[in-house]
């Protein structure tokens, strides 16, 4: 199914997201020389976009899901990943992720995104009408205004580069 256009901002940030978790995967294994420019980067680059995000979602989309009772659990699910992503992005921060977690991070933000992208995003494409998601998508324009805009380039450090 096609994504709403109340949606498109959500999933272009997922979009964002999954790219790094790509290059991640692609780039293991990762020695721990390098590991700390990774650290950097999703500090800098992806955990403020991301704590934004999940506030956005939790406020806005998630109450919007919770009027559908069948929802419900998927949702209280999909905080519970919230929460347990928040930590990874601390512990990135913190520069205690390890060369062994940092790909199972990406793996677990990238099963995250697509859970919402083909459960949350299709139920709700499927359950709400036209202008619910017209609505909704005006509030989540309107939350995701005060996030911060970036395009974030990888540093010369995480930068796949390509095979000989």
């Amino acid at each position: 199914m096609l994504r709403d256009k109340s949606l498109i901002p959500l999933s272009h940030q997922h979009q964002h997201a999954l790219a790094l978790c790509v290059r991640v995967d692609r780039a293991q294994p990762i020695p721990v020389e390098d590991l700390r420019p990774w650290l950097e980067e999703i500090e800098r680059d992806f955990a403020p976009e991301f704590q934004n995000h999940f506030s956005v979602e939790e406020s806005v989309l998630f109450p919007a899901a919770r009027r559908f009772p069948e929802l419900i659990p998927l949702v209280e699910e999909l905080i519970a990943e919230h929460a347990a992503l928040r930590k990874c992005f601390s512990r990135a921060g913190a520069r205690t992720m390890s060369a062994e977690t940092l790909p199972e991070f990406a793996r677990q933000l990238s099963m995250h995104i697509r859970k919402e992208e083909r459960q949350l995003f299709e139920r709700l494409q499927q359950l709400m009408t036209t202008g619910e998601l017209a609505d909704l998508g005006v509030q989540l324009a309107t939350a995701l205004e005060v996030a911060e805009r970036s395009c974030s380039v990888p540093s010369e450090a995480t930068r796949l580069k390509g095979k000989s």
